[in-house]
């Protein structure tokens, strides 16, 4: 196969190695390039919970790496049928400044802007992001709130969109209902994050430790934008009901059965949703809030319930966490999933074993401690519930790696990618940084490094046949300097010894590759 030219100037930042890595992304969606489309509705309505594992080919996954695309496929039906399309960020250029204890993040959209402000407090290192607050189970983490009304307003009781929410300004062609507000506000979680992500040396933050948590609606919110955006690396989805973690199937069935009102798809809300799902037969969805879950795989997510609120439907979403954890058994990972069920408190006010359990995810997850998160605690007890969590499909041994992950136990990976059009900057009066966003990576997360590709397939000389990595300095490099490199599938393909600043020649077929040194971030790149 052909190989041509490029260069790619990146720098391998290192972070401390302990028993117990999170796994975050620097990309929004790795599989932004899968080529994905949505599923028909089933012309037979099906009360069971869909297979996760199977593409709507029909074939079933059997390597991690096919997860990447999988989950790309529940995105897809999740935007046809529920929420609409999240907006792709490569058209929309991303700035950010810090002042004071201000975050402010605008972007900008065919000559038009919004900005996204945050009041930062805190301390430590990792990212704590509360919906319209602060995280308030997420302890000893920069707090920086995404306040959702800057995006789309809550505005609970209303039944129609406004078409003067700041959102529209930037997309005025989805206004009038053509998506629902969680799509909205899981693009206005990514944008924060690109701008968390482009003043992160001002914020003093690392950016592979990114928290989600939000309860109630909020807990919808803080589920959809960790399951759209894999730069999350932990979710805390606190009592998010019927559209959140429950599946709609089971909701359905659960009223049916005992005449219990929760909600469900046909009372929901239509604004947060697209109101055309409420007409839905949801035995007829080829997806479900499991699969919604599972789409975190292989990062890390605790869940939350509060099974006296009947409004909640507990039993649901405890069914439905059940059949989502199936994924993250066929990583093998299953301590990377947690629940706690506990009820005796008020809604939205964590129990006191929520409160120790959520710590535990956050120690490990968010700050790199040797923690136990093997936790499945307090199944939901209430004399109607019936928690029969039998599913009709089987649960595969996934083998190989998923992109950017060190193994199928010990995932440490940070992947970062390079785009020829990102460009950030620094202004040392402002602190300001920009960027323009690409569809492999919706922030530019390069303000040290930046890369260009030429694929130009004129040039004949063998020299330039040979693709060169150049500058690789490893000034922060904390352990040795040996560079792997990894092809899409996470097989090893090259290793070579960049102890000290230098260009390494590499020749490579065309692909997708990961460069990482043991114990850091990985770095995503692309050969022509």
């Amino acid at each position: 196969m052909k190989v041509s030219m490029f260069s790619l100037f990146f720098l391998l930042t290192a972070f401390s190695v302990v028993v117990a890595q999170q796994v975050n992304f620097s990309v929004e969606n790795l599989g932004q390039n899968c080529n994905a489309s949505y599923k028909a509705l089933l012309a037979t309505a099906d009360p069971a919970l869909p297979d996760p594992f199977a593409m709507h080919s029909g074939t079933r996954i059997s390597n991690k790496s096919e997860w990447v695309c999988r989950r790309n496929e529940v995105k897809k039906d999740l935007e046809q049928y529920e929420i609409g399309t999240k907006p792709d960020p490569s058209t929309a250029t991303v700035t950010a400044t810090y002042s004071g204890n201000t975050l402010t993040v605008t972007i900008t959209r065919d000559g038009k802007s919004i900005n996204l402000t945050s009041t930062v407090s805190g301390s430590g290192d990792c990212v704590a992001i509360g919906m319209n607050g602060n995280a308030g189970n997420i302890s000893g983490c920069k707090q920086i709130p995404f306040m959702h009304n800057q995006v789309v307003a809550y505005n609970m009781n209303s039944d129609s969109h406004n078409a003067n929410d700041p959102f529209y300004k930037l997309y005025p062609e989805l206004a009038g209902g053509k998506i629902g507000k969680y799509a909205a506000w899981s693009w206005g979680i990514s944008r924060l994050i690109d701008g968390i992500v482009l003043v992160k040396d001002q914020l003093k933050v690392d950016v592979s430790k990114i928290g989600l948590q939000g309860c109630s609606y909020a807990g919808k919110m803080a589920l959809f934008g960790g399951a759209l955006d894999e730069r999350v690396t932990l979710t805390v989805a606190q009592e998010s009901g019927g559209g959140g973690i429950n599946s709609w199937r089971y909701s359905k069935a659960f009223t049916a059965r005992t005449g219990t009102n929760i909600e469900k798809i046909d009372n929901t809300s239509g604004i947060w949703f697209l109101n055309s799902m409420k007409s839905l037969n949801p035995d007829k969805l080829p997806h479900d809030h499991h699969q919604l879950i599972a789409m975190i795989a292989p990062r890390a997510i605790i869940i939350l319930g509060n099974p006296p609120y009947e409004w909640l439907g507990d039993e649901s979403g405890y069914k439905s966490t059940i059949a989502a954890r199936k994924v993250w058994q066929a990583f093998g990972i299953t301590d990377y999933i947690g629940f706690d069920f506990a009820g005796g408190h008020e809604h939205c006010q964590a129990a006191s074993s929520q409160a120790t359990n959520v710590n535990a995810f956050v120690n490990r997850f968010l700050k790199g401690q040797n923690v136990n998160t093997k936790i499945e605690a307090n199944k939901p007890t209430v004399s109607t519930f019936v928690l029969d969590t039998t599913v009709s499909w089987t649960v595969p041994t996934l083998t190989g790696t998923y992109p950017g992950t060190a193994s199928s136990s010990s995932s440490k990976a940070n992947v970062s990618s390079s785009s020829s059009k990102a460009n950030s900057s620094s202004s040392s009066s402002k602190n300001s940084s920009s960027s323009r966003a690409n569809s492999s990576s919706s922030v530019a997360n390069i303000s040290s490094s930046s890369s260009e590709e030429n694929s130009d397939s004129s040039s004949s000389s063998e020299e330039n046949s040979t693709p060169i990595v150049s500058n690789i300095p490893l000034t922060h490099l904390a352990l040795n300097g040996v560079v792997e490199i990894f092809d899409i599938k996470g097989n090893k393909v090259a290793s070579v010894n960049v102890s000290d600043p230098q260009t390494v020649k590499l020749s490579l077929p065309s692909g997708l590759y990961f460069a990482k040194a043991r114990g850091m971030q990985s770095i995503k790149f692309v050969v022509k």
